[in-house]
């Protein structure tokens, strides 16, 4: 089978780190994989390493916006790429195209209107409330070519919205997974990188791993901190990531001025990007997960097996992860009482988090596994043409159920 894989921006976030670990492990007998991305990022050097051909094209500009001048700007950069890679389409001749999100899915579906090219969507985003979201659904939906891979329950509910019962054999939940060999317990290194990240042997420190961006909620985390550290003087917060897409780079500038502002410079560890997380992981007592919304949440699993106890938002996808009071913590996000409440209890009990860890551990070994993942990602494409439902057959089983119903 041959895939093209096919991502709508160069730069490298938690879903790309997984498309790269598809790419190097997908069997390369039974699948031709090529990459088709833009170059503005480090993504391209990153699948060549691999030993993955790379086909380059124009990145796509597309936010969701209230703005009609900004929407005019985006609609031309959706037709440009749109002719561009239908162009690299005709070209590679893929039995199969997987786009790495939702703005991908709809630029292939679009792009291979007429060449009854199958395109399968790999859902890694929410929808917002937006006209445009309804749109997307809708293109998705009638488009009998298309098969969506949800990363959560969460995801799938939230992109198949009131046409569920259109989506209801074409959206299949694969769960995320990591590299255990990667992300495992290892008691040699954290003394040495508690020295590289100025942690005194009593600090208590807590980090929150992840892009720069206001849905993570660092800066709501920053505030909790501050209320936190008075309590317990030895906490030492530890933000590991750096902006990456859109105006985030504002956001970074926010939170470092927030920092001065409160008079945390020496109790607050601002790393940047960061190429050995699994370490950091290992030397911090404690990972807050504080986001908004979060698809999965792939660095909870990623602390879960290195054996730190995490603190997340009952929010999407981590709530299909962290089991509460059982191999973690969930609180609401925006509860900054309830946010200091769970941080200073768990700083305050260690055998609680040891309790925490060593179940989250077993939890991820069940059921987060990268080869798990993969025997699944295999899976459905073997079983890619043998799910063929129409439009048509979805509104003609609606009917029939609807009658029964009657």
């Amino acid at each position: 089978m041959k895939i093209v894989f096919y991502n709508h921006t160069g730069k490298v976030s938690g879903a790309e780190r997984l498309l790269l670990t598809l790419l190097a492990r997908l069997n390369p007998a039974e699948f031709e994989r090529i990459m088709v991305c833009p170059h503005d990022g480090a993504l391209a050097e990153m699948v060549a390493d691999t030993g993955v051909s790379v086909q380059l094209v124009n990145t796509l500009e597309a936010r969701f916006t209230w703005r009609p001048g900004q929407l005019a700007r985006y609609a031309r950069s959706f037709y440009r790429v749109i002719a561009g890679f239908r162009g690299k389409i005709l070209e590679l001749n893929p039995d199969v195209i997987h786009a790495n999100s939702i703005r991908a899915g709809l630029v292939a579906t679009v792009a291979t209107i007429g060449l009854k090219m199958k395109v399968v969507w790999h859902l890694h985003d929410l929808l917002p409330r937006h006209p445009l979201s309804s749109a997307i659904r809708m293109v998705a939906a009638l488009s009998n070519r298309s098969r969506m891979i949800a990363v959560s329950q969460a995801v799938s509910r939230n992109f198949c919205g009131r046409l569920a019962w259109l989506f209801r054999r074409r959206v299949r939940v694969i769960l995320n997974g990591i590299d255990l060999k990667n992300f495992f317990v290892d008691g040699t290194d954290r003394d040495a990188m508690r020295e590289c990240l100025s942690l005194a042997k009593n600090d208590l420190a807590i980090g929150i791993v992840g892009q720069l961006t206001p849905r993570k909620g660092q800066m709501e985390l920053l505030l909790a901190f501050a209320k936190l550290v008075r309590d317990i003087p030895q906490a030492v917060l530890v933000i590991a990531g750096s902006a990456i897409f859109n105006r985030d780079s504002e956001y970074e500038q926010q939170l470092r001025e927030t920092v001065q502002r409160l008079g945390l410079s020496d109790c607050v560890r601002m790393l940047g990007e960061r190429s050995d997380i699994p370490q950091i992981m290992r030397a911090i007592d404690l990972l807050v997960i504080n986001s908004r919304n979060e698809p999965f949440g792939l660095v909870a699993c990623e602390a879960m097996a290195v054996g730190t106890p995490v603190i997340a938002t009952n929010r999407d996808g981590l709530a299909e992860i962290i089991n509460h009071q059982r191999n973690g913590w969930l609180v609401q996000f925006g509860d900054q009482k309830a946010l200091v409440d769970a941080m200073t209890f768990l700083m305050e009990r260690p055998e609680t988090r040891k309790h925490l860890a060593e179940t989250a551990r077993a939890d991820v070994a069940r059921r987060f596994t990268i080869e798990r993942y993969l025997n699944e990602i295999n899976d459905f494409y073997r079983s890619f043409d043998n799910a063929d439902v129409s439009p048509a057959t979805a509104l003609r089983e609606k009917g029939q159920a609807t009658s029964f119903a009657q």
